[in-house]
């Protein structure tokens, strides 16, 4: 069966960088845009309004962003994440046009949709880390919940542990987690242990998937299957993947060394999960990775992947 696929489409994306010398700068964005061919609805990105924003985000955190944007300097965190001009409207396009996914989808003008710069999983509800301003995964929960979509299954396959959503989401027993990454031991954020699967009453509702540097397509594959099972018994109402580049083989920041393999082969089983359990509600997010021509191969891999259901877009 032949899927639309929506893609967010536009300069507004580029301008969340943080120069040419930080790994987060528009060069990803700028290839996938430049490798972009096939039948896809493009989308416009769109600003989140800040009542939007502050679903998830503190207030005062999104006033202390208004300020560091104006003054155009300093760090927004201890280091990671650089303060620019217009680092708040830059972040907030990121978020709407992750919430204009949704809306996409749920309107009917796309089956599924894919925003390739989304997926800033660091992000808490008041601060900023990792490169990531303002959590959208975190908005886009919110949104989908005040839409009547209550249970959420996310995936996340950067390389880098999604800290930012797991740990807002800790006990929260209708958002299922899946994430798979390099263990913390070696890797920022230093987190995402095989033991915390969440707590109080959401325990069990979460999976950390760990894997040791050097880990490519076999172990990532094998580790996988485990989370298929996990997921098996999950009926959520929006499926939700992460599809972070920097498990790739070449990374200039990460030790794993995957193929895109391993992003059609989760993307496929999100696909799948999402027609037989969620009306077809599927969202996909770009994640990291700092190697653009191999992210924005893998990334046209993911959509391609989200156009058919049934069989390999390879046909």
């Amino acid at each position: 069966m032949r899927c639309r696929v929506g893609v967010l489409f536009g300069p507004e994306l580029t301008l969340y960088s943080f120069g040419p010398s930080h790994p987060m700068n528009s060069s990803r964005i700028i290839k996938f845009y430049e490798l972009l061919q096939g039948d896809f609805v493009l989308l416009k990105p769109v600003m989140a309004k800040e009542e939007e924003i502050t679903l998830f985000h503190r207030k005062d955190y999104v006033e202390f962003v208004k300020r560091m944007s104006e003054k155009g300097f300093g760090y927004l965190d201890y280091g990671d994440t650089p303060a620019f001009k217009g680092v708040y409207e830059a972040s907030a396009y990121v978020v709407g046009s992750t919430l204009r996914a949704l809306d996409s989808v749920l309107k009917g003008e796309v089956d599924h949709a894919f925003n390739p710069m989304g997926g800033l999983h660091h992000a808490r509800r008041g601060s900023a880390a990792g490169f990531c301003v303002f959590n959208d995964i975190g908005v886009l929960f919110e949104v989908a919940r005040g839409r009547g979509l209550r249970r959420i299954l996310y995936i996340d396959i950067d390389a880098h542990h999604g800290d930012g959503v797991y740990y807002e989401y800790e006990d929260d027993p209708e958002i299922f987690i899946v994430d798979l990454h390099e263990d913390g031991r070696f890797l920022y954020p230093g987190t995402g242990f095989e033991w915390e699967r969440g707590r109080g009453g959401a325990e069990g509702t979460k999976l950390n998937i760990p894997l040791q540097p050097g880990s490519g397509d076999y172990e990532f594959l094998s580790r996988f299957e485990e989370a298929k099972k996990f997921m098996d018994v999950i009926n959520p109402d929006l499926v939700v993947v992460q599809c972070g580049g920097d498990c790739l083989d070449g990374d200039p920041i990460t030790h794993l060394r995957c193929s895109s393999k391993v992003h059609k082969e989760v993307i496929r089983t999100a696909h799948e999960i999402s027609h037989r359990k969620a009306n077809g509600r599927l969202i996909a997010l770009g994640g990291g990775g700092y190697n653009p021509e191999k992210v924005a191969s893998a990334w046209m891999d993911v959509i391609k992947e989200m156009s058919f259901l049934g069989h390999s877009s390879r046909g």
